[in-house]
Protein backbone atom coordinates (compact mmCIF):
# COMPACT_ATOMS: atom_id res chain seq x y z
CA UNK A 1 0.00 0.00 0.00
CA UNK A 2 0.98 3.21 -0.76
CA UNK A 3 0.98 6.05 1.22
CA UNK A 4 0.45 9.38 -0.47
CA UNK A 5 2.44 12.35 -0.26
CA UNK A 6 0.89 15.27 1.67
CA UNK A 7 2.11 18.78 1.34
CA UNK A 8 4.24 19.83 4.59
CA UNK A 9 3.24 22.92 6.80
CA UNK A 10 0.87 24.84 5.09
CA UNK A 11 0.49 28.62 5.33
CA UNK A 12 -1.78 28.49 8.57
CA UNK A 13 1.47 26.54 10.31
CA UNK A 14 3.78 28.49 9.17
CA UNK A 15 1.91 31.84 9.84
CA UNK A 16 1.23 30.56 13.36
CA UNK A 17 5.19 30.08 13.75
CA UNK A 18 5.78 33.63 12.63
CA UNK A 19 3.16 35.01 15.19
CA UNK A 20 5.74 32.63 18.15
CA UNK A 21 8.78 34.62 17.11
CA UNK A 22 6.48 37.53 16.40
CA UNK A 23 5.48 37.96 20.19
CA UNK A 24 9.50 37.43 21.37
CA UNK A 25 9.78 40.73 19.10
CA UNK A 26 7.04 42.45 20.77
CA UNK A 27 8.77 41.60 24.35
CA UNK A 28 11.89 42.87 23.07
CA UNK A 29 10.45 46.08 21.86
CA UNK A 30 8.30 46.79 25.05
CA UNK A 31 11.98 46.42 27.03
CA UNK A 32 13.34 49.18 25.12
CA UNK A 33 10.21 51.61 26.46
CA UNK A 34 10.34 50.07 30.08
CA UNK A 35 14.46 50.17 30.45
CA UNK A 36 14.91 53.74 30.22
CA UNK A 37 11.95 54.66 32.88
CA UNK A 38 14.30 55.33 35.64
CA UNK A 39 17.35 57.36 34.08
CA UNK A 40 14.50 59.37 32.38
CA UNK A 41 13.48 59.36 36.34
CA UNK A 42 16.86 60.14 37.57
CA UNK A 43 17.09 63.14 34.97
CA UNK A 44 13.73 64.74 35.55
CA UNK A 45 14.50 64.63 39.68
CA UNK A 46 17.90 66.20 39.16
CA UNK A 47 16.39 68.96 37.33
CA UNK A 48 13.82 69.75 40.24
CA UNK A 49 16.93 69.40 42.67
CA UNK A 50 18.49 71.76 40.60
CA UNK A 51 15.62 74.34 40.53
CA UNK A 52 15.43 73.48 44.47
CA UNK A 53 19.35 74.99 45.04
CA UNK A 54 18.80 77.56 42.96
CA UNK A 55 15.65 78.64 45.15
CA UNK A 56 17.19 78.08 48.45
CA UNK A 57 19.70 81.20 47.85
CA UNK A 58 16.34 83.20 47.28
CA UNK A 59 13.89 85.02 49.48
CA UNK A 60 10.83 83.05 49.43
CA UNK A 61 12.75 79.96 49.13
CA UNK A 62 10.27 77.67 51.51
CA UNK A 63 7.26 78.17 48.83
CA UNK A 64 9.23 77.86 46.12
CA UNK A 65 10.67 74.68 47.32
CA UNK A 66 6.76 73.55 48.47
CA UNK A 67 6.00 74.38 44.76
CA UNK A 68 8.58 71.81 43.51
CA UNK A 69 7.31 69.16 46.05
CA UNK A 70 5.55 67.02 43.38
CA UNK A 71 8.27 67.23 41.28
CA UNK A 72 10.48 65.99 43.91
CA UNK A 73 8.74 63.25 44.89
CA UNK A 74 10.25 61.89 47.96
CA UNK A 75 13.22 64.23 48.07
CA UNK A 76 11.16 66.98 48.94
CA UNK A 77 10.85 64.74 52.61
CA UNK A 78 14.73 65.74 53.26
CA UNK A 79 14.51 69.57 51.99
CA UNK A 80 11.32 70.36 53.82
CA UNK A 81 11.12 72.52 56.02
CA UNK A 82 14.10 74.91 54.67
CA UNK A 83 16.56 75.60 57.12
CA UNK A 84 19.94 74.53 57.95
CA UNK A 85 22.80 74.09 55.42
CA UNK A 86 20.71 73.47 52.10
CA UNK A 87 23.30 72.95 49.99
CA UNK A 88 24.39 69.82 52.18
CA UNK A 89 21.07 68.50 52.16
CA UNK A 90 19.96 68.80 48.51
CA UNK A 91 23.49 66.88 48.20
CA UNK A 92 21.93 64.03 50.59
CA UNK A 93 18.42 64.23 48.28
CA UNK A 94 20.69 64.21 45.28
CA UNK A 95 22.71 60.95 46.51
CA UNK A 96 19.81 59.40 47.85
CA UNK A 97 18.01 59.38 44.60
CA UNK A 98 20.65 58.18 42.69
CA UNK A 99 21.21 55.41 44.60
CA UNK A 100 17.52 54.56 44.57
CA UNK A 101 17.21 54.70 41.04
CA UNK A 102 20.28 53.12 40.16
CA UNK A 103 18.66 50.01 42.23
CA UNK A 104 15.32 50.39 40.23
CA UNK A 105 17.37 50.35 37.13
CA UNK A 106 18.87 47.44 37.75
CA UNK A 107 15.76 45.14 39.00
CA UNK A 108 14.11 46.22 35.96
CA UNK A 109 17.04 45.62 33.77
CA UNK A 110 16.78 41.77 35.89
CA UNK A 111 12.73 41.25 35.45
CA UNK A 112 13.40 42.98 31.24
CA UNK A 113 16.16 39.96 31.08
CA UNK A 114 13.72 36.83 32.82
CA UNK A 115 10.88 37.93 30.64
CA UNK A 116 12.60 38.23 27.30
CA UNK A 117 14.31 34.80 28.41
CA UNK A 118 10.82 33.04 29.45
CA UNK A 119 9.16 34.58 26.38
CA UNK A 120 11.81 33.18 24.28
CA UNK A 121 11.67 29.69 25.84
CA UNK A 122 8.00 29.52 25.58
CA UNK A 123 7.61 30.52 21.90
CA UNK A 124 10.88 28.20 20.86
CA UNK A 125 8.61 25.26 22.91
CA UNK A 126 5.64 25.95 21.32
CA UNK A 127 6.92 26.67 17.94
CA UNK A 128 8.66 22.99 18.09
CA UNK A 129 5.46 21.63 19.59
CA UNK A 130 3.32 22.94 16.50
CA UNK A 131 5.80 21.29 14.28
CA UNK A 132 5.66 18.28 15.83
CA UNK A 133 2.28 18.45 15.83
CA UNK A 134 2.34 18.96 12.04
CA UNK A 135 4.38 16.23 11.21
CA UNK A 136 2.33 13.50 12.95
CA UNK A 137 -0.52 15.11 10.92
CA UNK A 138 1.44 14.71 7.58
CA UNK A 139 2.01 11.19 8.91
CA UNK A 140 -1.57 10.27 9.05
CA UNK A 141 -1.58 10.36 12.81
CA UNK A 142 -3.69 12.91 15.02
CA UNK A 143 -2.12 14.97 17.32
Amino acid sequence: MQQSKRPGPGAAWTAFLAMVFFVVGLTGLFATFAAPLPLERAVLRDAALDEALAAAHRPESQAAIEALRPRLGDSAALLLPVGGDMDARIAEARRQMHERLTAEARAGERRLRWIIVIVTLLGAAFGAAILHMSRQVRQGRRP
